[in-house]
C-alpha cells in the first residue's frame, strides 16, 4: 500500500533535555567528536540503524526511550554541558577576531555547487564539494564571518552500485529535507520565503531557502521543488549535475542569481550584515556577477542608477573567483543563443544582453565565439582569481593567457591558494590523541603538530594497525553487502570473511572516476600486480573506491575492468572495490590506509586533497608530482612516481609511469613497511618498522600543519579577501564615487590605447665590454596619444636572454616621465643596473596605472617594446 500523502513528525522533547534537538541541528556535531559521541551513546543500535544521523535517531526514539533518557541525571548533564560548550563556540573571538584589522570584512559570501558537510547531507560528487564544506567548517572554527550558497538538490548525487558483470548502475533516492538538519527561511509573518528569477515565455522560477548551520556559519541552498512552480521549474533542483543545456543553465542562474537575492532576504530577516566580499568557487555560480551589477544599474533604495561600466567596475572590485579547472574540456559553456535566449526574457532587464554574452565570449585565439564560457566570465567579473595548488595555478595561467595578450604566461593574474582539508572531520581521534597537543593554538598551529615525536613508536604502531584492522572489518561488511546487489546469495560470500589482513600493507586509492585520474593504471601489467598482492613475504593489498559520472562511459568501463580483476579468486582476498564512496566510508578509509595512491596524468590534477587526509592520519603519499604534493613532497613524507617525458605517445606514457609504480611499491614501499632499513639490512628485531614510523611522524609533523583548511582560509582572508573588501569599500564610498571615476578613467584608457607606441629606446652607459654592477640609463620615446603621463607606468624589463632573445629571471624598473616633446608624445627614463654575467638583455613597455588597479595586467592592456 502506497501513502497518498507524507509529512514528517517531529519529536518533542522534555525541557531538561532540549538542547538535543539544537545540536542536532548544528552540524558542527559531525566534526566535534564530544557531541557525535553523545548521540551515539543516546541508543547505539538505533545510531547504526539511522547511519549516524542525529535528526533521524530523534525521530527514531520512542516517548519511553526519551523519558528515559531525561530522568538520567548523567546523560542530562551531558547535554547541558555540550550545548554550553556550543554557545561558546559559536560566541567567542577566535582567531579572525584576535588578529584581524578593522579591513577585515564583516561578511563574505561563499557560492558553490555543492557541499560536503557529512553523509548525512549528501549535497556533493567529489573534491570541489568536499573543499566547499571544509572551507565553511574551518571558517567557523576561525570565526571568519562566511555565508554559504547553494542549492539543495532533491535526490543530491546519485547512489552507486555494481551489476552482476560489474557495470556501475546509479540510483537517485528522494531526500526529505524537513526530515535532514535544516531550518526553512521564513518571512515573519511564518510564510516560506521565496526568491524568483523569470523564465522564458512568460514563466518564472521560484524556490525556498533551506539554512544549514555548520558550526557559526549559516549554509542557505535554495530549493526550486515548489507549488509555485511548474513541473519542468519544480525540478530544476533535482540533481547535482543532472541534465545539460537548459536544465544545467537553469541550476546555474538559479545558484547565482538567485543565490544573490537569498542573501538579500536572510539578511533582511536576520539582520546579518549585508556581504562585502563575495567569493565564486568555481565558475558554476558566475551569474552572481550579473545580479549584483543589476542591483547597482537598478537600486530600489532611491541611489543614483549605475552605469554598466560603473556596476561592473564596483562589482569586480568585491569579487573573487576559485578555479577548480586544470583542463578547458572541465569547464561549462552554453550556446550564446541560449543565454541571449533566458536573458532575454527579463532576468536582468537593466543589463545589455550584448554586454553579458561579451563577458563569456573566447574571443582569444583558439576560443569558440559561439560559446559562452562559465570560467571567462568568472574571470572577468573578479578583481582577484587563484588557483587551488601552486602547479595549478601555473597551469590555469597558461590555459587563460589569451584573455591577457601581450603579457608574459607569469605574468596573468591567476594567483594560488593551496587547499587544504578541515582536520578533525578527518583526523581519527586515536591519531589525534597522539599528535595534537590538546592546548596548541592556532596562532602557532605548527607546534601543536610536533607532539607526535613524543609518541613511542610502539604505540603508535599499535595504533596503526587498530585503525587497519577497523578499516578491514568494515571492508568485509560493505563487500558483502555490495556482493548481495549484484545478485549473490548468503551462501556464496563465506570468503568475504577473510578478506583483507590487518596485518598487511594497506594502500588506498579513491576518488571519482575520470579517466585522466587513470583508475586502471595499476591493472597494466595484471601479472606483475597479482605478485606484489600475493608476495609470500612482503604482501600488498588494496582497496579502491569511487564513482563515475552516469554519463562518462569510459569512466564506468574504467571501473567495470577493475572490478572484473578483483573478482578473481586468486587475489580478491588482496584487492577490493567498494562502490558508493561517501563521506562515511572516506572516515575509516583515511586512517586505515598505510598508503595512499595518487597516479593522475600530469598536470591534470588541480589539488588532489584526498592524500591530505591519508596524511593527517599518518598515511604515506605514492604519487604523481602532481597538484598539493608537487609542493609538499619533501622526499621523507612518502614517494614520488616519475612520469614520462611529455612528448611520449599515451601507451608508452602509462607503460614508463605504471612499471614505476610497481618498481616503487616491490623495492621501496612493502620493504619499509615490513622494517627493512633504507640501507637494506634486515628487519627490525623487535617486529616495529622504526624508520616507516619515523616516516610517519615527520608526515604528521610537517603536513598537519600545511594541509589544515584552516591554514586554507587564513591565506584567503590575507590575500583576498582582506584586499577585496578594501577595494570594495574604495570603489562603494561616497555613493560609489570611487567606481564611478575609475570606470570613467578605465573606458578613457581603454579608448585612446591604440594611440600608445614605444617609438624608440636609447640607452647610455653601455660598455663595449659591460660588467657586472655597470649602470645603464634607459630612455624611451613613448607616444601617448590623448592620454598623460599619470595615466600609464612606462617599465624597462631585464634580465637573462635565451637564444630567442626571450628575458628570463626578469625584473622590472620604473621609467620616470622627464621631458614632454610635444603633440601627446613624452620621453621616459631610469636606470638600472647590470646584475648577472652571460647573455643580458632589456625591454622597454607601457601599462595603464591607477590607484584602483589590483594587478597592473588586470585591464589586459600592454604595449611592448
Amino acid at each position: 500500500m502506497k501513502a497518498i500523502r507524507r509529512f514528517t513528525v517531529r519529536t518533542v522533547l522534555p525541557e531538561s533535555i532540549a538542547p538535543l534537538s539544537r545540536l542536532a541541528k548544528n552540524l558542527r556535531w559531525s566534526w566535534h567528536r564530544p557531541t557525535e559521541q553523545l548521540f551515539a551513546d543516546l541508543n547505539p543500535q538505533a545510531w547504526e540503524t539511522v547511519h549516524g544521523d542525529p535528526v533521524k535517531l530523534l525521530g527514531s526514539l520512542t516517548r519511553e526511550e526519551i523519558q528515559q533518557i531525561a530522568d538520567d541525571p548523567d546523560m542530562v548533564r551531558r547535554i547541558e554541558e555540550l550545548d554550553a560548550d556550543l554557545d561558546h563556540y559559536l560566541g567567542d573571538a577566535l582567531w579572525y577576531q584576535q588578529t584581524q584589522s578593522p579591513d577585515g570584512p564583516r561578511s563574505i559570501a561563499y557560492f558553490s555547487a555543492e557541499y560536503g558537510i557529512t553523509s548525512v547531507l549528501p549535497q556533493y560528487s567529489g573534491g570541489l564539494g568536499i573543499l566547499a564544506g571544509d572551507h565553511l567548517k574551518s571558517a567557523s572554527d576561525l570565526g571568519v564571518p562566511v555565508v554559504g550558497v547553494g542549492l539543495f538538490y532533491q535526490h543530491g548525487y546519485f547512489k552507486q552500485s555494481l551489476s552482476r558483470d560489474a557495470w556501475q548502475q546509479e540510483t537517485y533516492p528522494v531526500l526529505d529535507p524537513d526530515g535532514m538538519p535544516l531550518t526553512l527561511l521564513r518571512e515573519e509573518d511564518g510564510t516560506p520565503a521565496r526568491v524568483t528569477l523569470p523564465l522564458p515565455n512568460g514563466r518564472s522560477l521560484s524556490a525556498q531557502i533551506w539554512r544549514a548551520d555548520v558550526g557559526r556559519v549559516p549554509l542557505l541552498l535554495l530549493d526550486s521543488d515548489i507549488a509555485d512552480n511548474d513541473d519542468h521549474a519544480r525540478n530544476v533542483t533535482d540533481r547535482l549535475y543532472g541534465g545539460g543545456g537548459d536544465h544545467r543553465l537553469q541550476q546555474e542562474l538559479l545558484l547565482g542569481m538567485g543565490g544573490v537575492r537569498a542573501l538579500r532576504v536572510f539578511s533582511r530577516l536576520t539582520g546579518t550584515p549585508d556581504p562585502e566580499v563575495f567569493h565564486c568557487n568555481e565558475g558554476h555560480a558566475g551569474f552572481l556577477g550579473i545580479e549584483r551589477i543589476a542591483e547597482l544599474m537598478e537600486p530600489v533604495d532611491g541611489t543614483e542608477p549605475m552605469t554598466w561600466e560603473e556596476a561592473l567596475t564596483a562589482v569586480r572590485s568585491a569579487t573573487v573567483f576559485t578555479t577548480h579547472t586544470p583542463v578547458p574540456a572541465g569547464i561549462d559553456r552554453f550556446e550564446r543563443s541560449q543565454i541571449e535566449h533566458f536573458f532575454n526574457a527579463g532576468l536582468a532587464p537593466s543589463v545589455p544582453t550584448a554586454n553579458i554574452l561579451a563577458l563569456g565570449t573566447e574571443d582569444y585565439d583558439g576560443g569558440d565565439r559561439a560559446k559562452f564560457n562559465m570560467a571567462v566570465m568568472g574571470l572577468r567579473l573578479a578583481q582577484r582569481a587563484n588557483g587551488v595548488a601552486k602547479l595549478h595555478g601555473k597551469v590555469s595561467r597558461d590555459m587563460f593567457q589569451g584573455l591577457w595578450c601581450g603579457f608574459d604566461n607569469d605574468e596573468v593574474p591567476i594567483g594560488s591558494i593551496t587547499n587544504g582539508v578541515h582536520v578533525m572531520t578527518w583526523i581519527d581521534p586515536l591519531v589525534a590523541e597522539l599528535a595534537l597537543d590538546p592546548q596548541g593554538s592556532d596562532l602557532n598551529r605548527a607546534a601543536r603538530w610536533r607532539k607526535v615525536y613524543d609518541a613511542d613508536d610502539a604505540q603508535l604502531w599499535a595504533v596503526r594497525r587498530e585503525l587497519r584492522a577497523r578499516l578491514v572489518r568494515d571492508v568485509r561488511a560493505r563487500l558483502r553487502a555490495s556482493w548481495k546487489k549484484r545478485g549473490a546469495a548468503d551462501a556464496e560470500l563465506g570468503w568475504t570473511d577473510t578478506v583483507l589482513d590487518p596485518d598487511v600493507l594497506t594502500i588506498g586509492f579513491a576518488r571519482r572516476v575520470p579517466t585522466y585520474k587513470r583508475l586502471t593504471l595499476m591493472l597494466r601489467d595484471p601479472q606483475r600486480l597479482k605478485k606484489i598482492l600475493l608476495d609470500p613475504e612482503r604482501p600488498v593489498q588494496l582497496v579502491v573506491a569511487g564513482k563515475s559520472h552516469p554519463a562518462d562511459e569510459q569512466g564506468k568501463r574504467m571501473i567495470q575492468d577493475l572490478v572484473r580483476f578483483t573478482d578473481d579468486p586468486e587475489v580478491r582476498h588482496r584487492i577490493v572495490f567498494l562502490p558508493n564512496y561517501d563521506i562515511a566510508m572516506a572516515r575509516t578509509l583515511f586512517p586505515g590506509c598505510d598508503v595512499w595512491l595518487n597516479n593522475p596524468l600530469r598536470p591534470l590534477e588541480a589539488c588532489g586533497t584526498s592524500g591530505m587526509k591519508a596524511a593527517l592520519n599518518g598515511g604515506l603519499n605514492l604519487s604523481v608530482l602532481d597538484g598539493w604534493w608537487d609542493e609538499m613532497y619533501d622526499g621523507q613524507n612518502g614517494w614520488a612516481i616519475p612520469t614520462a617525458d611529455e612528448g611520449a605517445h599515451p601507451d608508452e606514457r602509462d607503460d614508463i609511469e605504471a612499471s614505476a609504480l610497481y618498481e616503487l611499491i616491490e623495492n621501496h614501499v612493502a620493504p619499509r613497511f615490513y622494517g627493512e632499513a633504507a640501507d637494506g639490512s634486515d628487519p627490525s628485531t623487535d617486529g616495529i618498522p622504526h624508520q616507516w614510523l619515523a616516516m610517519v611522524k615527520h608526515t604528521l609533523a610537517t603536513l598537519g600543519p600545511r594541509v589544515s583548511a584552516k591554514r586554507m582560509v587564513e591565506d584567503y582572508v590575507r590575500a583576498l579577501y582582506v584586499p577585496a573588501a578594501v577595494s570594495g569599500r574604495r570603489a562603494a564610498r561616497d555613493g560609489y564615487t570611487g567606481a564611478r571615476t575609475k570606470s570613467r578613467w578605465v573606458g578613457r584608457v581603454r579608448q585612446g590605447w591604440g594611440q600608445v607606441a614605444v617609438e624608440h629606446v636609447d640607452a647610455e652607459g653601455v660598455e663595449q665590454e659591460p660588467q657586472i654592477g655597470d649602470e645603464i640609463t634607459v630612455c624611451a620615446y613613448v607616444s601617448l596619444g590623448s592620454l598623460t603621463p599619470e595615466d600609464v607606468e612606462a617599465q624597462v624589463g631585464y634580465g637573462r636572454v635565451s637564444e630567442t632573445d626571450h628575458i628570463h629571471e626578469r625584473k622590472y624598473a620604473g621609467l620616470t616621465a622627464t621631458e614632454d616633446l610635444g603633440g601627446g608624445r613624452y620621453k621616459f627614463c631610469g636606470a638600472i643596473t647590470i646584475d648577472r654575467s652571460g647573455p643580458f638583455g632589456y625591454t622597454v613597455r607601457v601599462l595603464p596605472h591607477h590607484p584602483l588597479l589590483a594587478d597592473k595586467a588586470e585591464l589586459g592592456l600592454v604595449v611592448n617594446a
